[in-house]
């Protein structure tokens, strides 16, 4: 189980819809991607159309979670993942070229 799945029920009816819309757009992109060479069935028009409906979307998720203090990190992450960073400090001395006599 991951955090995405866990806070699936923390988000608001909007993000949930917002959410759904889009993984919808992106799986019909993915189904209907075609190899190299080949004609796409998607016309540009509707191709164009997606990109713009997706690029909303983003944006809107983007000012929800800003409104609701919400960090917009969209990476799945495990139960037993950590959650912060690790701080490792460096010696900047240690770095530093000690001048030639």
């Amino acid at each position: 189980m991951t955090d995405h799945d866990a806070s699936e029920a923390e988000l608001t009816k909007e993000q949930r819809i917002l959410r759904i819309m889009q993984t919808v757009l992106t799986d019909v992109a993915r189904d209907t991607n075609t190899p190299p060479g080949m004609k796409h069935p998607l016309t540009e028009k509707t191709i164009h159309n997606i990109r713009d409906c997706l690029s909303l979307i983003v944006e809107r998720q983007r000012e929800l979670a800003d409104a609701l203090g919400q960090e917009m990190n969209m990476r799945p992450r495990y139960v037993d993942e950590p959650k912060q960073n690790t701080v490792v400090p460096i010696n900047i001395d240690a770095l530093r070229k000690k001048p030639k006599p």
